[in-house]
């Protein structure tokens, strides 16, 4: 007997939250123009749950009606992008990025290639760093981030946000 693997995820804000349950199918990045204007980035990672395993647990989101086919659904407050859905589908696609755990699915095609951007490839070329190399090196306004910082923790919450 198997168990089902639960996905949960939500918005920055944590104003919408949404729980899919079983496998998430056909991970990928999406680069078309319309992922890309949607996403305010370069790509969109999606997979797509079982419409009848998925269901938005706090909130409700915004949507987008994107083309004739689709809509993109997103926070009203903190406007991170959720969803792309085709109304009738039994599934909809969740973007990977909201989930709390990104790194538990890994895309494994990529689409809409027409439109990466030419230099996507070279991405591991370029200099890196970490966001905060460590406590000896956080600099006045990395403290001031974490200590002001209001987005949603990567896991579910009774409250939010928290009660003073």
């Amino acid at each position: 007997m198997s168990i089902a693997r639960i996905y949960t995820g939500g918005c920055q804000c944590g104003a919408v939250r949404y729980r899919a349950e079983g496998t998430l199918g056909d991970p990928h990045l999406c680069h078309c123009r319309m992922c890309q204007k949607a996403a305010g980035n370069y790509f969109m990672p999606l997979a797509n749950a079982r419409r009848s395993n998925f269901s938005v647990t706090r909130g409700e989101p915004g949507w987008f009606q994107s083309s004739d086919f689709a809509r993109r659904g997103f926070c009203a407050a903190c406007s991170t992008p959720l969803f792309y859905d085709m109304p009738g589908a039994d599934f909809i696609n969740i973007v990977l990025g909201s989930l709390d755990d990104p790194y538990d699915v890994r895309p494994l095609s990529q689409s809409g290639v027409e439109s990466r951007v030419p230099w996507f490839s070279h991405l591991p070329d370029l200099r890196s760093s970490e966001t905060d190399a460590g406590k000896k090196t956080r600099t006045a306004r990395h403290i001031a981030i974490l200590e002001s910082n209001r987005q949603h923790p990567d896991y579910d919450t009774d409250h939010w946000p928290p009660e003073d």
